[in-house]
């Protein structure tokens, strides 16, 4: 028995834990109320494409004269399908290696039309590993059974979302309410089944729904109607992503036949209040708690005590999960895309909100964007620690707004101090501090990728939005990551309110022109929505558009508007993702940017040379005093010689530094040499306090003259560019 049951309803990722109830059990357990979670999701998928799963979906009785021809090919292989199933899920869950070599004999696995793109794609594989290519291979057999349940058995199926469009815009709860009490899904049968087995094991008092994505509320009301039926003295109560952006209006009493509370913002102190209220009749405490209260819905934010500060929240805690049965997926030949499927995360956070919180479009009046709470290098990388000792896993997905470059050099040196070896990525803002020297001290302490919102490539429209970036800024980052070795996936937006068709045009040059020179790996395309709690849905009219408005009862967070431009942005959608999609595997720069669009677009103005351009500036020679100054390699061999020249000689030394993947050699007088040498062993990269520019400026202008002339000469800047002297 356990006090809580955390309920991750389907879907959300098919490779790793959605983190939040990891973080609540975390939580719960520095205030010892026990918990148990569950990831219903994947558990719903497993049984879903087993060799049973699959056999009943085939069972199922469809008419192949009024069906596609796909769906005809699939139900014609569908012995092929049954015998395969389990094979395959056991290779994606990394169980079964060896299959890979038949995947990709290519006479295996059953084949329908989402195999089709593989002669555009095998380009492609060229770049990929035997498990990478089986992994794509499986995706698309996956995909291809997808079609099948989406034709036939269940037109709201997604594999990391499930009737998501019962959660989108959903002012109204009438037609979420119709669903509810209509006849359960086959993937409802499936959920409530295996929700059955866990309650009965646990025996909760409170059962705890996170919902981060409108494509997981519809399951999280069923669940709740299930347990309310059949379990009225359990407790229910939903918090998350969702209810934190869309249902801060909620008004509709039905709600509540489902759940007893809709918690918001940081969940730790309202579901410890929930908690301890099971126990008490009166003097009860809320912190920002919808419920039923004579028959009406009230807001309750009673408690006066502070929320919980991040470094009390304790280490997320994926006990219970079944880490061991996600399945990884590679959707397109892409590296950098595939972080979001492929592999397992421990996910963490380096800051609560976000550093900036000026962006337009984003929701920067709420909490968690809104409140911004770093927390320190040691604790983090503390609990990194911890989750490599629970989970046995070394990779992790700092889930940030966006992480602070300051924390982010501090957790890679408590990194290389502590000697971790780790695999790490990141959300972050494309701004300046991204110098060449911390790119490459991220990518020694693990970072593999970054991903960032460039938006509109537009800089009048990057200052309409308050992005505080400028596309040159961008490349310029972009640049460093990437000589770093770091991989970059940008958020890309069009249909800005007063964004032109040129403007859309010019941007897309630009992003052509950022792959091109090979700077910017991935991305992906959204059309602008307006959210009511961002700084364009409070005050539109100085954006330029008119809100429609509608009575809310339910959610609230996506606002249908007029643009006073009057364009229809959303005809753009293809063309700009097809591009993307060809850019993201290195091909067809060449193309015309008209030949992406069946309308007539006009001439971009932009210089076919502008993102190179960009990146020819170079500041060399900056002298930035308050800099730290980073010196990395331990393996230095030193050799004096005497270097004579017209008859005069001097006192050389030669210093040798084995880098892991080359040798760097220079020469300096010996005098030199020496001081340069103590500084190194005086200063460790695994020592807590760095040397400053200016302090090593001073030291050396004890015994020599000109520290700049040094600091600048052709030797020092040759450790500098193979980073074995960084300056941060």
């Amino acid at each position: 028995m356990k006090d809580i049951l955390l309920i991750t309803p389907p879907f959300t990722q098919l490779n790793t834990p959605y983190p939040a109830t990891a973080y609540i059990k975390g939580f719960l357990n520095t205030k010892n109320i026990s918990s148990y979670q569950i990831d219903l999701g994947i558990e719903v998928i497993l049984e879903l494409f087993s060799k049973d799963g699959i056999r009943r979906i085939f069972a199922k009785a469809i008419d192949l004269k009024n069906t596609s021809e796909n769906s005809q090919r699939i139900f014609a292989l569908r012995d092929e399908y049954i015998k395969t199933i389990d094979q395959v899920i056991l290779f994606l869950q990394n169980r079964n290696p060896t299959l890979a070599r038949q995947i990709c004999s290519m006479n295996f696995l059953p084949e329908a039309s989402r195999f089709n793109q593989l002669d555009d794609m095998e380009f492609a594989f060229g770049n990929m590993g035997l498990q990478d290519k089986a992994k794509h291979l499986a995706t698309l057999y996956l995909e291809d059974l997808s079609d099948y349940i989406l034709e036939h058995i269940d037109s709201d199926f997604g594999f990391s979302r499930y009737a998501e469009r019962l959660g989108k815009s959903a002012n109204s709860f009438d037609e979420l309410y119709l669903k509810l009490n209509s006849d359960q899904t086959f993937i409802d049968d499936i959920t409530l089944k295996i929700l059955h087995e866990k309650i009965e094991m646990v025996q909760p008092k409170l059962v705890c729904f996170s919902v981060p994505f409108p494509g997981n509320l519809y399951s999280a009301f069923r669940c709740a109607k299930y347990i309310k039926e059949n379990y009225p003295h359990i407790k229910t109560a939903m918090g998350g992503g969702f209810p934190n952006t869309e249902l801060r209006e909620v008004k509709d009493k039905r709600v509540f036949e489902f759940f007893d509370f809709i918690t918001l913002d940081d969940g730790e102190l309202p579901l410890e209040l929930l908690y301890e209220n099971l126990n008490k009749s009166e003097n009860l405490e809320f912190k920002r708690t919808f419920l039923i209260e004579k028959e009406e819905v009230i807001y309750k934010n009673t408690s006066t005590k502070p929320d919980y500060k991040q470094a009390q929240v304790g280490t997320p805690d994926y006990s219970d999960l079944q880490l061991d049965q996600y399945i990884s997926v590679i959707e397109i030949a892409n590296p950098m895309h595939s972080l979001w499927s492929d592999g397992r995360w421990n996910k963490l956070t380096m800051a609560h909100g976000c550093y900036w919180g000026k962006c337009t479009f984003c929701d920067i009046s709420l909490d968690y964007i809104k409140i911004y709470e770093p927390i320190s290098a040691k604790i983090l990388v503390d609990r990194m620690e911890e989750l490599i000792a629970t989970t046995g896993e070394t990779g992790f997905h700092f889930v940030d707004e966006a992480a602070p470059p300051a924390l982010m050099r501090e957790v890679a040196l408590e990194i290389l101090r502590r000697n971790l070896v780790v695999t790490w990525w990141t959300n972050i803002r494309f701004e300046k501090s991204f110098t060449k020297d911390l790119c490459f001290l991220l990518k020694l302490s693990g970072c593999v990728a970054v991903s960032g919102g460039l938006e509109v490539a537009s800089d009048r429209l990057l200052k309409l939005i308050d992005k505080g970036i400028s596309v040159e800024q961008v490349a310029q980052v972009t640049r460093n990551f990437t000589e770093a070795g770091v991989m970059i996936h940008a958020y890309l937006m069009y249909g800005y309110p007063t964004q032109t068709v040129q403007e859309t045009v010019d941007s897309l040059e630009m992003v052509r022109q950022l792959f091109e020179m090979g700077i910017l790996q991935s991305g992906f395309w959204h059309q602008f929505a307006m959210t009511a709690h961002s700084p364009v849905g409070l005050n539109p009219e100085e954006f330029g558009v008119t809100p429609i408005k509608q009575e809310i009862l339910f959610a609230n967070n996506d606002i249908d508007f007029t643009d006073r431009t009057r364009i229809d942005h959303s005809k753009f959608s293809f063309g700009l993702k097809k591009s993307l999609f060809n850019y993201m595997h290195g091909i067809n720069f060449e193309i015309s940017l008209q030949d992406w669009f069946d309308f007539k677009i006009p001439k971009t103005t932009i210089h076919p040379d502008y993102i190179h351009d960009c990146l020819l500036e170079e500041d060399h020679f900056v002298f930035k005093s308050n800099s730290k100054i980073i010196f990395l390699s331990k393996n230095v061999i030193a050799e004096n010689y005497i270097k004579t020249k017209k008859q005069n000689s001097w006192a050389y030394t030669r210093i040798t530094f084995h880098l892991k993947t080359n040798v760097v050699a220079i020469e300096l007088e010996q005098e030199k040499a020496e001081w340069l040498i103590k500084v190194f062993s005086e200063n460790p990269v695994d020592s807590s306090k760095k040397i400053t520019l200016q302090q090593l400026k001073i030291q050396f202008e004890e015994n020599f003259e000109d520290f700049e002339l040094f600091w600048f000469s052709k030797p020092i800047q040759k450790l500098k560019d193979n980073g074995v002297i960084l300056s941060l």
